[in-house]
């Protein structure tokens, strides 16, 4: 069988643990003044959030991933609404269909990959932003690199770029990536399967398939 290198932070079994991201809190504080919402899309951030102020769970919360709606859950916050997917413009629209009297605000990592509150804007919705932390990649030298015809699954975007820092992708590799969001990053004519569901335990059934 093929090796299956995970590259999130959090090891899983059956797999090789090659952690390719690593956080670090941006503030000490949340601006939660005039707002009745918050909007989470990484169980990352629900945990800054909790070391940083542990109000938050007083807040309705709209949860991006199942991942993320489980990890607002087991720390006692409040999860008003969890949509399917995340891609963007999709959740946009629900938010736009959903909240519109809603005072959200996002708490979110330095980097993200759709610029939601432009397009909220569009829609005369405002959408406040904090960012509360920032991703940022783990160095490897040459001998970790994963050997050909190895199954490598990508938890998110930081995760493919941070990989694709440390090592040049080799054509034999397959990837599992753990939504569509996510596969448009991948190298160009990169083998890859979307797990069925957003979540890591899926993304390993998905490699164990191959």
């Amino acid at each position: 069988m093929s090796n299956i290198y995970l590259l999130s932070p959090k090891p899983f079994d059956g797999t090789i643990s090659l952690p390719m991201i690593k956080f670090e809190t941006l503030t000490n504080s949340l601006n939660l003044d005039g707002i009745d919402t918050l909007m989470f899309t990484s169980k990352e951030a629900v945990k800054r959030a909790d070391s940083i102020d542990p109000r938050w769970k007083e807040f309705d919360s709209i949860a991006i991933g199942g991942a993320t709606k489980k990890q607002i859950e087991e720390l006692g916050g409040r999860v008003v609404y969890h949509p399917s997917e995340f891609y963007g413009e999709v959740l946009a629209k629900d938010i736009v269909e959903r909240f519109a009297k809603r005072h959200i605000l996002y708490l979110r990592p330095k980097k993200i990959s759709f610029d939601s509150k432009s397009y909220l804007a569009k829609h005369d919705i405002e959408l406040k932003e904090q960012i509360i932390y920032e991703t940022k990649c783990k160095s490897y030298d040459s001998s970790a690199k994963p050997p050909k015809e190895s199954i490598i699954i990508f938890t998110s975007p930081s995760t493919i770029e941070c990989f694709l820092h440390n090592f040049k992708w080799d054509s034999s590799y397959k990837a599992v990536v753990i939504g569509k969001a996510t596969k448009v990053h991948l190298p160009p004519n990169a083998t890859y399967f979307v797990s069925s569901k957003p979540l890591i335990a899926s993304c390993v059934q998905k490699a164990l398939e191959i």
